[in-house]
């Protein structure tokens, strides 16, 4: 199953703070793939917040993954920040929501690649380099080779595509299956997925219940 996963600072954090912050997390980033090698198709770091889009092949090996992942990353960065003891780091645990392969698949990865062209850090996608984006055309080599390549390969026009905006009715489900944790995908696929794995929760409408 592929997934999309997202985690927070808590608070008002910026954990990423200058180009020594984010290679440090790239580097913690490498030795949890060598502990537990998760097929990673995508991700990009932020100040405050990181994305990934991974595709978990056996049961629990995403959550070791990101387990390690963050909790190496808070201590790491609460020693180097001199800031041991001021509480969490991190909001909580990671947020995921499954990925439906094909059409699906590509608006996630898309969303997740060129997430800093979406904050207006950069003018496009491809200048972040703490994105897969980036790694894929000029990162080291031991950050590409971490990278897997994508179920039905990676279409041409790939960066145009990544560089154009996002539809306002496009962003608007991905926003929600981020909050929600609902399968993303053709609603057939979703209705599936939502059985299967007991997500019933995440289709359910928002708000109170109306009162009898």
């Amino acid at each position: 199953m592929i997934y999309h996963v997202l985690n927070r600072a808590a608070g008002r954090t910026v954990f990423m703070r200058s180009e020594k912050d984010f290679q440090a997390f790239q580097r913690i980033l490498i030795h949890a793939h060598e502990r537990e090698p998760l097929p990673i198709l995508a991700y990009c770091l932020m100040g405050n917040h990181w994305h990934f889009v991974v595709h978990q092949k056996q049961q629990g090996q995403m959550a070791r993954f990101f387990r390690w992942l963050t909790l190496t990353h808070a201590v790491r960065w609460r020693v180097a920040h001199k800031s041991v003891g001021e509480g969490p780091l991190y909001q909580g645990r990671f947020k995921s929501f499954p990925v439906q392969r094909g059409g699906r698949m590509l608006e996630v990865l898309r969303y997740v690649e060129r997430n800093a062209l979406s904050a207006g850090l950069v003018k496009g996608a491809e200048e972040w380099p703490w994105s897969s984006l980036y790694v894929r055309a000029k990162g080291p080599e031991e950050l590409r080779k971490i990278l897997s390549s994508w179920p039905g390969g990676e279409p041409s026009g790939w960066l145009d595509y990544v560089n154009e905006p996002i539809t306002p009715r496009e962003l608007e489900r991905l926003e929600v299956s981020e909050r929600r944790g609902r399968p993303y995908g053709e609603e057939r696929w979703v209705l599936r997925t939502v059985k299967e794995h007991g997500l019933e929760f995440t289709v359910r409408s928002e708000g109170r219940p109306r009162k009898e």
